[in-house]
């Protein structure tokens, strides 16, 4: 088969960058322009610093913390669309699945960069220095890790060894550098979930955690507080008023319980007999103090 115009016949026995440098440019170029028109104020902020440090090719950590809902996802987006517009490698990666599922050619971080599942302080990633991973970590100008609060420090700095070993030979400088040099931009929410350490107490939590890491030095952090999912107010340490619809309150301030046992489940002493009518509703509630309260209150 013919190879795809614009890729170099010297990267032909390198399939990570050949599919890396695949994208339709002149599509992403039209998308980014788009995104980047709808960046607010902390999302442009932070793209100009990340592109800034890119263009300088000097290295830099950074962290972008932001709530569920500022728009970190929508971020990562218009960074992968700028840069790979223009013929350049961005690494999507991200600490689970699901995650990974929401960047556009995402990872795992484990799976892309081979980390060890239980990594010890002095480990390193399972990447030969000859290999076409190593190839396509010193191609790429940026490298996007999602949902970083939820590994251990540990699979961090493993990656940090292992990017220095292999960007030495482009330059033995970058040996004492972050990550060998490259741009690495961590996100996430350390009020959400956290690294989980086996039957491990509060301070194991906090020190498995990459805010406890040498790397957390140089980092700099940038921060996201306007919510898109909140009609755009900012957020004060990420609280902010959301009105409810009437439709959705229970009234009864003084037997909330019966009231939501009378909505959810009306006529129910007449539907004892009928197991699909309790297949089709349910109660959530908050704690297994609630479900004993709703559950002893319908026994009655």
């Amino acid at each position: 088969m013919p190879m795809p115009t614009g890729i170099n016949l010297n990267l032909s026995g390198n399939q990570l960058i050949i599919d890396e440098l695949s994208y339709n440019m002149p599509a992403l170029e039209a998308e980014h322009l788009e995104l980047i028109a709808k960046l607010n104020a902390d999302q442009k902020n932070a793209y100009d610093t990340i592109e800034n440090a890119v263009e300088a090719e000097n290295g830099g950590v950074f962290f972008l913390y932001g709530y569920g809902g500022t728009g970190k996802t929508f971020l990562w987006k218009t960074l992968s669309a700028g840069f790979r517009s223009k013929g350049q490698i961005v690494i999507n990666v991200a600490s689970s699945g699901i995650a990974a599922l929401l960047l556009t050619g995402g990872r795992t971080a484990h799976s892309r960069f081979a980390i060890p599942i239980d990594p010890a302080d002095e480990s390193f990633c399972g990447i030969l220095p000859n290999s076409n991973l190593a190839a396509l970590i010193r191609r790429a100008k940026l490298i996007i890790w999602d949902e970083a609060p939820m590994v251990k420090r540990n699979c961090v700095e493993t990656m940090d060894r292992s990017f220095r070993d292999i960007c030495r030979t482009i330059n033995p400088d970058n040996i004492d550098k972050p990550f060998g040099g490259k741009v690495v931009v961590f996100g996430g929410d350390f009020r959400q979930v956290l690294p989980v350490i086996t039957q491990g107490k509060r301070e194991d939590i906090v020190n498995a955690s990459l805010n406890s890491s040498y790397i957390w030095d140089h980092v700099t952090v940038l921060k996201l507080t306007i919510n898109m999912r909140l009609s755009s107010v900012p957020l004060d340490d990420g609280i902010s008023d959301v009105e409810m619809p009437e439709d959705v309150l229970i009234n009864d301030v003084h037997d909330p319980i019966d009231s939501i046992i009378a909505s959810i489940y009306p006529d129910y002493l007449q539907n004892l007999g009928n197991p699909t009518y309790y297949q089709e509703r349910a109660i959530l509630a908050p704690t297994h103090e609630y479900v004993n309260v709703i559950n002893d209150r319908m026994m009655e």
